[in-house]
């Protein structure tokens, strides 16, 4: 199967200065449709452009009771961050962020799609005061990953918490603990309120790939009440990608094994090389998707994941970060990786691009280069 999300590089494929419309929300309902039509007439991958609008929830969610200070990254470039959480004498002012939806926003947005769109696209959404039901219902995008460390990591510092495995374990435990709770408490109040929907579809799932799956929801799911395990989860943690897997295993990996327990089927990784962590992560229940990093040893991992899971294969961005793709190295390394990943279930996904070397050329020929040779195998 091949992906690609270009991500950052849409904005060199869609710019700007070339949308037509005015305004909130047109300009950014614009993009949406573009990048469909750019997905289906022209990179020819296997994305499925279904004949749906979906318009998500309008809500708000607080932090955790303190906030970082970002210094740096005007027009998407580098920043750091001063961390909030100086002291672990501090750790009682944090509190569970709370989730506050605007329904009267949401109804508006989905009023105004469905007049646009009549005819033409149904629109997935629930209109609260009329409560008219469209096709499909609401879609909601609440989370993306379930792995905590990012949080973590922002609220006490990357290269501290690396200290804190040493000088403050006990506290470190606390914290990812309250971070824990915090992320069940927020899928219990989604799941009582009746605000989660399945991903068993055309929805983005984990760090690329969609959810299309039979074995979702679960076979005494009502149709009304969504629950979480009747959903795909996904965890990773980039942030700890340099910690020993002793560490990860101690201080990560528990807490985050409780949150992908309540799901019905899970993913997991993203850019973090999982070679050393195997044996740690194959103990979530039901996993079925593996990211495959560019920093992973493709042979050691499908040596590892067979054809037992999907091997999410993830080739590196920086071939196509630039102003002419060299196709001849990019159908190399794709043909080395599909031979050794030969006997596993693979799927292949471009992304992470911070430019495509302002070329749109890069992304359509990736695509039909992974596609030959997958076809040739």
């Amino acid at each position: 199967l091949i992906f690609c999300d270009p991500e950052n590089g849409w904005n060199e494929i869609i710019a700007e200065d070339t949308l037509r419309c005015e305004g909130f929300p047109a300009r950014e309902w614009e993009k949406i449709l573009r990048k469909d039509i750019f997905w289906g007439e022209e990179m020819l991958d296997d994305c499925v452009i279904e004949p749906y609008f979906n318009v998500p929830y309008v809500f708000d969610e607080s932090d955790w009771g303190m906030h970082e200070t970002m210094i740096g990254g005007e027009d998407g470039g580098s920043y750091v961050w001063d961390a909030p959480l100086k002291s672990y004498n501090d750790l009682d002012k944090l509190h569970f962020p709370v989730i506050t939806v605007d329904y009267e926003g949401t109804d508006t947005l989905v009023s105004i799609a469905s007049d646009i769109f009549d005819g033409i696209l149904t629109v997935r959404g629930y209109h609260h005061q009329t409560h008219k039901v469209f096709e499909g219902e609401l879609s909601g995008n609440w989370w993306w990953s379930m792995g905590m460390t990012w949080t973590l990591s922002r609220i006490r510092g990357l290269e501290q918490i690396m200290y804190d495995c040493y000088d403050h374990p006990d506290e470190l435990h606390r914290l990812m603990g309250i971070l824990r709770d915090g992320t069940c408490a927020k899928l219990d109040f989604l799941e009582s309120n009746c605000l989660l929907r399945l991903n068993n579809n055309g929805t983005y799932v984990g760090s690329g790939g969609f959810g299309w799956t039979a074995e979702l929801p679960q076979k005494d799911f009502e149709g009304e009440k969504v629950r979480t395990v009747d959903m795909w989860g996904f965890a990773e943690s980039q942030e700890t990608s340099a910690w020993s897997s002793e560490m990860f295993a101690e201080f990560i990996f528990p807490y985050q094994l409780s949150v992908l327990e309540r799901f019905g089927l899970n993913c997991y990784g993203c850019c973090e090389p999982l070679d050393t962590r195997w044996e740690i992560i194959k103990d979530i229940p039901r996993l079925r998707r593996v990211s495959v990093s560019p920093w992973s040893d493709l042979q050691e991992m499908a040596d590892k994941l067979e054809d037992k899971y999907i091997y999410s294969m993830k080739p590196t961005p920086v071939d196509l970060a630039v102003p002419v793709m060299d196709e001849n190295l990019v159908r190399s390394k794709i043909r080395k990786a599909l031979k050794i990943t030969r006997n596993c279930r693979v799927e292949i996904v471009m992304k992470d691009n911070e430019t495509i070397g302002n070329n749109p050329r890069n992304v359509i020929n990736w695509c039909r280069i992974a596609r030959e040779e997958a076809d040739a195998l």
